[in-house]
């Protein structure tokens, strides 16, 4: 995963001397998610968003209603504040006593802004290693902070947990969370319960045994670890669940890790003192490789029931035995008390990547329902009695070639919040359609430290260029989780999700909107043009008489071009967090699109066997970053337009790693300068490509 990328300059804490204080809290309780009044505390945290999803229900829904569909067509921008980092931005803001607080990508900056006028009252700079870049799969972002008690607390990608005064921005404690010999990192935003701050990891492409931590509030101090796989059995088990999961696995699993990260989906109920947590794929992806007689490889796409006060398990429920396809159970997760068949349930509703959507009994963890929101032919259903799913005959052999599934490792839903409405009784899901070619590669072999799929993923290109398209589509799905059918879709790749009161849902749109839509019909009431789309989950806050909307908006720049540009456009000030309110007037300004100049390829007379070589191992060590085909991925350095494809500066920028202060570190643990050669004959191949298309242009 060849990784360019720059790193800006740090900056200065800088504290505005008036700020207001925080109160002290405690999560939200099942009163404080339902929106009622407990006192002057809880009023406060129901007119702001002190949580990663709000509550401690995760229903991203705010009960404040003075937007609605009469007038949301009046909502304007009230002010904008731009974040210093171009990286994709993935954090959900937070608003704590007239304090916004938002984390930048790689968890390295958090910002402080005053609510009313967007004013940066302060940062706090962690400083994160770019080097870091090499472990992290999916682009070096961060999912957003937590707050308790006048603190925010935030995870950095090179894997620790901060604790940050909410007035000052002074650093109260930090800890190292993970082994910083192991590719872990953290990318989920922490949540904070019973005064314990809880955090997972990501890493499971690479080489490790996934865990959740709880560590102390106000000091920092580790009290309980709960791993979600096996370790190996000859050093003993940490607890009998683990005893229990290693039962299901086979081989010699623990030799890579196992995978099972928990980096993004977690709830939490009050009144049953439950903590619920999302776990994610194995590794490697291809089962038979890390676990060669089957089994179910329990907790790998699972949620699972913990005792927050001791990390001790309670239950779990398994989405996808055997996983085999990335098919995490980590997407977000979300409680609600409803009626179903006439009984009133407790129940935890997610979907996850598989494609379908779970309704399950929060008090046991036994599944009340299971259907598919998009296309799914890896299974044809799920069985209630057993609560499994019944997979397709013949779906994991790939003996005979490619295997499609569908949906893709993109899955049907991924990190990217949805939200329910307990006014419509729906949830409001980021969906995407999609399928994928799977192979397993005779030529693998586990590299520690790096991507270890155990499938060779440069044979979807191969398929693609012969003419079968990874057929592919996205939309917002309004979803009946008691009937378990859909009621509405909007069309179009968008973002997280919120719902109001006032009867609206929000998201940002891929093509670079904001926009609002009736919760009951999806109809569209009103966009603007921000510049980037939204990924992020959108919040909504109340500030003196008015009700804000506000997001962070930041896709990476490459997305940004339209028409045809022929090499990637960095767009000045992209990244940004708006607050919308109604009458509000404030402009974004002029933009234009910087284009990087063009370059002509090497004339390098490319082999065609170092090119079929370098495909396999670019599409392995480097595609994460640069892009399937070297295409380019979102806003990493476009290999094919490089100013070190020159065969010498090639060999010291990835063999001897002579940009690692910008991310890209050596690559000679992994490969020798022979398949360094090959992967530029293969880089080179494509710039050819490219620089024909622009001339035939």
């Amino acid at each position: 995963m060849m990784c360019f990328s720059s790193r800006r300059g740090t900056l200065v804490v800088a504290v505005v001397a008036v700020l207001v204080g925080a109160t002290a809290l405690g999560p939200a309780t099942a009163a404080d998610q339902a929106g009622s009044p407990r006192g002057s505390g809880v009023e406060q945290r129901n007119v702001e968003w002190h949580a990663h999803g709000r509550d401690a229900f995760e229903q991203r829904y705010s009960p404040l209603q003075q937007i609605t569909a009469s007038n949301v067509a009046n909502l304007g921008l009230a002010w904008f504040f731009d974040l210093e980092e171009h990286d994709v931005v993935e954090a959900t803001p937070l608003v704590v006593d007239g304090i916004m607080y938002v984390v930048g990508p790689w968890g390295d900056t958090l910002y402080a802004l005053d609510v009313k006028s967007g004013r940066k009252l302060w940062t706090y700079e962690a400083n994160v290693p770019r080097e870091t870049l090499v472990r992290a799969c999916c682009q070096p972002v961060n999912r957003g902070a937590t707050s308790d008690n006048g603190t925010i607390y935030f995870g950095t990608l090179d894997g620790r947990l901060v604790a940050v005064d909410a007035k000052s921005g002074r650093e109260r404690w930090q800890t190292l969370t993970v082994d910083p010999s192991k590719a872990y990192t953290i990318t989920g935003a922490p949540r904070v319960i019973n005064g314990k701050v809880i955090i997972g990891n990501g890493g499971a492409e690479y080489d490790v045994r996934g865990y959740i931590s709880a560590y102390d509030a106000t000091t920092g101090k580790l009290l309980w670890r709960f791993y979600t796989v096996p370790g190996n059995p000859a050093d003993g088990f940490e607890n009998d669940a683990m005893e229990m999961a290693a039962a299901t696995w086979t081989g010699e699993w623990w030799r890579f890790g196992g995978g099972g990260t928990v980096w993004d989906g977690m709830a939490y109920d009050p009144a049953l003192n439950l903590l619920y947590i999302g776990v994610g794929n194995g590794t490697p992806w291809d089962q038979k490789m890390r676990s060669p007689g089957g089994g179910d490889n329990l907790f790998l796409a699972s949620i699972v029931a913990l005792n927050p006060d001791t990390g001790d398990y309670v239950w779990h429920y398994q989405t996808t035995p055997g996983e085999n396809w990335d098919f995490t159970a980590t997407q977000p997760i979300v409680l609600a008390d409803m009626k179903i068949a006439g009984v009133d349930r407790k129940v935890l509703m997610q979907a996850p990547k598989n494609g379908f959507f779970y309704v399950v009994d929060r008090t046991n963890g036994k599944l009340i329902s299971a259907k598919p929101i998009v296309a799914v032919n890896w299974a044809t259903h799920v069985d209630l009695a057993t609560g499994r799913p019944v997979e397709t005959a013949g779906i994991r052999d790939t003996t005979d070639g490619p295997k499609v599934v569908s949906p893709g490792p993109s899955g049907s839903h991924n990190w990217n919040p949805m939200a329910f409405s307990p006014k419509t009784g729906l949830v409001y899901i980021p969906t995407l359609q999609s399928r994928y070619f799977f192979q397993s590669s005779d030529a693998y072999t586990y590299v520690p430290g790096y991507w270890n799929l155990g499938f060779d993923i440069s044979i979807p290109m191969q398929f693609q260029l012969a003419g079968q398209e990874r057929r592919s589509s996205s939309y917002m799905l309004a979803w009946d989780p008691v009937t378990q059918s859909e009621k509405w879709r909007v069309d179009g790749s968008g973002g997280g999700i919120l719902a109001t009161a006032g009867g609206l849902v929000f998201r940002g749109v891929a093509t670079g909107r904001f926009a609002a839509y009736d919760a009951e019909t999806g109809r569209e009431l009103w966009s603007q043009d921000v510049q980037n789309g939204p990924v992020a989950g959108p919040i909504s806050f109340q500030s003196g008489d008015d009700q804000y909307i506000a997001v962070a908006a930041g896709r990476g720049a490459a997305t940004l071009m339209k028409g045809p540009v022929p090499q990637p456009a960095l767009l000045p000030h992209a990244n940004r967090v708006l607050a919308f309110k109604l009458g509000g007037s404030a402009k974004l300004p002029a933009y234009e699109y910087v284009p990087q100049p063009l370059r002509s390829p090497p004339t390098l007379q490319v082999s065609d066997d170092q090119v079929a070589k370098g495909r396999f191992a670019f599409h392995r060590f480097c595609f994460a970053c640069h892009g399937r085909e070297a295409n380019g991925n979102k806003i990493q350095p476009d290999l094919r337009y490089s100013d070190y494809l020159d065969n010498g500066e090639w060999h010291d920028v990835v063999i001897e790693g002579a940009l690692k202060d910008k991310g890209m570190v050596s690559f000679a643990a992994a490969i020798d300068a022979d398949v360094s050669e090959a992967i530029r004959h293969y880089v080179v191949s494509e710039a050819q490509k490219a620089a024909s298309r622009q001339q035939a242009q």
